[in-house]
């Protein structure tokens, strides 16, 4: 008779479980903008400090083990509210003759870890629910990168990330000292990168490419939109907000400046988009500070009015409509500073090529200012024909509006 071949042994569950658990976790990443992305890849580069601000489940503890990978360094999470003071600036050790060597203090074995490999993330959660004493403890991790007597490698990068005080469990403001150490991010879902990344495919967090020929024009413009803002707005050097929660987030002062300016050096050299930069600039001065910043910009990027006015005929103009309205208007006052024939011809000329490449009612408040200049002895020229029917339309409106509003304000 022949043997019977044995019954093969069933898998064990937990095997299965665990192969299931394998293909739910086998997930892919494709290039996809994402400007929150990219601003925390940025702020990453610079080598600062970043905190995302978020609510529990938004996914920033996910965001940072993709970045991790994808920067392929080793990630060290540390969860702050379950450490003590002690567990940050080092523990005491008493050696053979303390009067003589001192006590020295010994980091922790994650930063032991940290500064043998040389290089990794260091990812600090829960800082919001950190209490005051540990709080204080970090502050000369996250500024000094020293943990007791060990000094972390330049090749570490700090994020840490945080709830809203109402959200948190058994939460606290973030004091001011450390607050201003951060960048401050608000991370926020977007629809359609959670549904694609449920679906297996996450975007990729890629360092920005910096163009090395940008370096020092970079560093230029950053140096001349932070120095030029704060020499005309001297109260926005440092600024301690009243309020408890807002000294918890992102406010002016020359640490926090010095900071925006790295920023806006990366940022030019990597050809960031003005929503990263707004957000990095707003994340690390405030919301109001910031916002002044980026108008300050704005206005350095504009055209010279007198390049302008010298050759109207190669005149480039800005295809963002604010920055056009704004570079027209530059030309109206420099005619208005230096009048002459020839000068106010050529902001006509001006005028009608704004009219002929973008928006026609941007043109509407510079022609009718322009045409205030004219002196008795000038000619009217024949540019101001292409542009009169533009002007006509924009105040029969203007006419027709105020008409409604009466008649509305009179019932």
């Amino acid at each position: 008779m022949t043997a019977c071949a044995p019954a093969s042994t069933p898998p064990a569950q937990l095997d299965v479980a665990a192969d299931l658990l394998a293909l739910l976790r086998d997930t892919r990443t494709e290039p996809r903008p994402d400007t929150q992305l990219e601003a925390l890849t940025l702020a990453v580069a610079a080598d600062l400090p970043v905190l995302l601000w978020g609510e529990p489940g938004i996914g920033k503890t996910a965001a940072l083990t993709r970045l991790a990978e994808e920067l392929d360094l080793p990630l060290t999470t540390v969860i702050a509210s379950v450490h003590e003071p002690s567990d940050f600036s080092g523990l005491p050790i008493v050696g053979d003759d303390p009067a003589e060597q001192g006590v020295p203090l010994a980091p922790p074995d994650w930063a032991v870890r940290l500064v043998r490999a040389g290089r990794g993330l260091l990812f600090l959660d829960e800082l919001s629910t950190a209490t005051p004493a540990v709080q204080a403890a970090l502050l000369r991790l996250v500024l000094e990168r020293r943990i007791g007597s060990l000094q972390l490698p330049p090749g570490v990068r700090i994020v840490a990330a945080a709830n809203p005080r109402a959200s948190a469990a058994d939460g606290w403001e973030l004091s001011p000292p450390l607050a201003n150490r951060f960048v401050h991010l608000l991370w926020a879902h977007d629809h359609e990168v959670v549904v694609r990344g449920l679906g297996g495919t996450w975007p990729r967090a890629t360092l920005p490419k910096l163009d090395a020929a940008l370096l020092p024009q970079a560093v230029d413009r950053a140096r001349r939109a932070v120095c030029g803002l704060l020499g005309s707005r001297p109260a926005l050097v440092h600024r301690l907000p009243g309020n408890e929660t807002r000294r918890g987030g992102a406010w002016p002062s020359p640490r926090s400046w010095d900071m925006a300016l790295s920023l806006i050096a990366f940022a030019t050299a990597a050809g960031s988009s003005r929503d990263v930069l707004s957000l990095l600039v707003r994340g690390t001065v405030g919301d109001g500070p910031g916002l002044e910043l980026l108008a300050w910009l704005d206005r350095m990027d504009l055209p010279d009015p007198e390049v302008l006015l010298a050759d109207p005929g190669a005149a480039e103009l800005p295809e963002r409509g604010d920055r056009r309205q704004a570079t027209l208007e530059g030309v109206v006052e420099a005619v208005r500073a230096r009048p002459a024939k020839a000068r106010w011809d050529a902001a006509w000329a001006l005028l009608v090529r704004a009219l002929e490449t973008g928006a026609p009612d941007l043109v509407v408040v510079p022609a009718t200012t322009l045409a205030s200049l004219r002196q008795e002895d000038w000619d009217v020229p024949e540019a101001i024909e292409r542009l009169a029917g533009v002007v006509s339309v924009s105040r029969r409106a203007d006419r027709s509006v105020a008409r409604v509003t009466a008649v509305g304000a009179g019932r």
